[in-house]
């Protein structure tokens, strides 16, 4: 299995972060727990890629974390057959532990490694064995309760920003050190 580090140059540090408070009901990042929280979520989840909807539920988790937009972990039984396949790559989380990658495939299109999920997550997070979160950037679309989502930005998280949560957000160039 070959392991994932965040692409591109290491960049210089960002010392001090200014927190940003809730404000008119949103959510902080900077109020999410570290280690992070997983917790059950009743919106309805849905992704669409190739042309189709290829996942749809009201069974989700989400995990937060300081300085992240949520990471949603979908069930399988809710996303569509045939449209995960497992790759050979994997990363390591030091919350979560090891974690493996899907392409995604659907209507003659392929986003390579773009979902990832947990074998067997730590006791933490083992309500999660098995389900699979996507990177809403290669998707057609991500939407949480009918809002569609804003991918994290950078290309190693895979948090999803929507109007109910403000940050500022990891993943930015700078942000490494956060």
């Amino acid at each position: 299995m070959r392991f994932l580090r965040p692409p591109g140059p290491r960049v210089k540090r960002v010392e001090r972060v200014e927190r940003v408070e809730r404000v008119d009901g949103k959510e902080s990042a900077w109020d999410y727990p570290r280690p992070p929280r997983l917790e059950p979520v009743r919106a309805r989840i849905r992704i669409a890629f190739g042309g189709a909807t290829i996942a749809d539920t009201i069974g989700a988790y989400r995990v937060l974390e300081t300085s992240h937009p949520p990471n949603y972990y979908l069930p399988p039984d809710d996303i569509d057959d045939g449209v995960l396949v497992r790759t050979g790559r994997g990363s390591w989380c030091e919350w979560k532990g090891e974690a493996h990658y899907f392409d995604v495939t659907a209507g003659g299109r392929v986003a390579p490694h773009a979902a990832w999920g947990y074998d067997h997550p730590t006791p933490a997070f083992a309500a999660v064995s098995g389900y699979v979160a996507f990177y809403a950037g290669p998707m057609d679309a991500c939407t949480v309760d009918g809002e569609s989502v804003v991918p994290q930005p950078g290309g190693f998280y895979g948090g999803w920003i929507t109007d109910a949560v403000t940050g500022p957000f990891k993943g930015d160039p700078g942000t490494d050190g956060w």
